[in-house]
């Protein structure tokens, strides 16, 4: 195996320290991180009468409650309530606004934000409309988060649900807006009973029109995922990918021995959206203790940091950071590397990623190294 993945002293960024740390999201979705008090509102204008919760405290806790199943189905259950309330144009622009003034807050310059447009059709808007909406809300919140002295920028992964039957038709979609916002496609859902291959259409059409995608694999289900998600799909990132790790073996003298599917992961430098409080809520890993984030980062796998779901997780960037350096003993150093990594597999120009990197994440961590 080699050496520890951090190099700067065995100090751990406080807190605070590290939501003045630029940072870079990969893997968020918009309808996991809603505010509670938002939920409320959204549900009194719009009639929606069955949320589990009469305030936002209580409200914010069944959440966090309900996703620590240990079943990545039961987790998905709880976004039966946040897309209900997000069915109305100005429901879809506040949700993406808050969204993105929310991640602003916590110190991050740049995120890519999913949703699943086939989801916000009960209100009676198509999906360009949907996706319409959001798009306003991002850069209505992008504009406020500059006028607060906070720069970020937000790109929009449209997400087809792997359980359903239109993701032709969202990776259409994803083309027809990729010069307006959005920046990439992607897959999402149950694993178990819908290998991504049978979305072949989608993942053809998104290489014949040179667009980028990302997918769901090896979350809830294992390598036979991350195979079918690479080979047959040919996927630019792996959303989560955790469970690459079992391709891995440790011996008794803790050296590291890669299979072919994660030598192939590692030399390709395929990006890993790893999301480490949701994998533990998810029953993707038992612990935080026990999560492979270390030893893929060791091993010098392409490892970024993500929150995946905010609400259900209560988290942010800088708790998923602060958790992993608590756990881990990273330094600003690692944490640094982390984000560049997360910077340099963004779907996003060439150009305008290496100018991110150069201008904003490596003069504020310099800062923060000292």
């Amino acid at each position: 195996m080699t050496g520890p993945a951090n190099t700067a002293p065995a100090v751990t960024p406080s807190l605070t320290e590290l939501r003045q740390a630029p940072k870079a999201l990969l893997h968020d979705h918009l309808d996991g991180g809603l505010r509670p008090s938002t939920i409320l509102e959204l549900a009194d204008d719009s009639g929606y009468r069955d949320l589990p919760g009469g305030d936002a405290v209580e409200l914010g806790q069944w959440f966090r409650t309900a996703a620590d199943s240990g079943s990545l189905e039961r987790y998905l259950e709880t976004f039966a309530h946040t897309v209900a309330v997000m069915q109305t144009p100005a429901a879809l622009e506040r949700v993406a606004r808050e969204c993105v003034l929310d991640l602003a807050d916590d110190g991050v310059v740049y995120a890519e934000v999913r949703f699943a447009p086939e989801q916000h059709l009960e209100g009676g808007l198509d999906l360009d409309q949907v996706v319409e909406h959001v798009l306003e809300g991002v850069r209505s919140g992008e504009q406020e988060a500059r006028e607060r002295g906070r720069t970020i920028r937000v790109g929009v992964l449209l997400t087809a649900m792997r359980h359903a039957a239109r993701s032709r038709e969202i990776a259409e979609l994803t083309v027809r807006f990729r010069d307006r916002g959005v920046v990439g496609f992607d897959i999402a859902g149950a694993e178990a009973g819908n290998p991504p291959s049978r979305h072949l259409d989608a993942f053809e059409y998104m290489r014949d029109e040179n667009a980028h995608f990302t997918i769901h694999a090896g979350e809830a289900f294992g390598l036979p995922s991350i195979h079918e998600a690479i080979a047959f799909c040919g996927t630019d990132r792996l959303g989560h990918g955790v469970r690459i790790a079992d391709d891995i073996d440790v011996d008794a003298d803790g050296a590291a021995h890669l299979g072919l599917l994660a030598n192939y992961v590692r030399d390709k430098r395929i990006p890993l959206e790893l999301c480490p409080s949701s994998n533990v809520q998810t029953g993707a890993v038992a612990t935080l203790e026990q999560h492979p984030f270390d030893l893929l980062a060791r091993l010098k796998f392409r490892v970024t940091v993500n929150t995946d779901n905010r609400l259900m997780g209560d988290t942010s960037m800088s708790l998923e950071m602060h958790r992993l350096a608590e756990t881990f003993g990273y330094g600003w150093s690692d944490l640094e590397r982390f984000t560049i990594n997360a910077m340099k597999s963004a779907f996003l120009p060439f150009d305008e990623r290496l100018a991110i990197i150069d201008d904003i994440i490596k003069p504020g961590y310099a800062v923060l190294i000292g």
